[in-house]
């Protein structure tokens, strides 16, 4: 198959979403990182890993369908998204831990994180996971007959 093709206008839109999402995604993981923190007690990474797996979970939903528009089978795309975080989850998870032990703060930590999450996330899933399924489910098919029936 093909890699889509997108117009400038359609990537600069995909990577708007992208972020977007990606921040409602963040305040997930760093709400349900507060908590975990403050109120359970939890250490950096049990309180890293459960709010990584909350954040990643409602992403990967809200961004195949709305930001890929992809209609590729769903459990081959969550197993891509599997294999991205089985290199970065620990990689975070012992690196995080390691710069908090050495006193710096937890949330600069997280902060750091998950702008390294996010970039390097946003660049997987448009260059591997839905390289080939872009544009394929049907919000982007009622989209492309719009943009038909507009041009006649």
């Amino acid at each position: 198959m093909n890699e889509t093709k997108l117009t400038k206008r359609q990537n600069v839109i995909q990577g708007i979403k992208f972020a977007l999402f990606s921040a409602s995604a963040g305040i997930i993981e760093v709400v349900s990182f507060t908590l975990l923190n403050e109120v359970a007690k939890l250490t950096y990474w049990p309180a890293y890993l459960i709010a990584l797996v909350l954040s990643v979970l409602y992403n990967f939903t809200v961004n195949r369908r709305f930001t890929f528009k992809s209609a590729n089978n769903v459990p081959v795309a969550m197993l891509k998204i599997a294999l991205f975080y089985c290199v970065f989850t620990p990689l975070s998870t012992w690196g995080g831990a390691a710069v908090e032990s050495r006193g710096v703060n937890e949330y600069i930590v997280l902060g750091c994180t998950m702008a390294l999450n996010f970039v390097t996330e946003f660049l997987y899933c448009r260059f591997v996971v839905y390289r080939n399924s872009m544009n394929t489910n049907d919000l982007a098919r009622k989209e492309q007959e719009k943009e038909k029936e507009e041009s006649k």
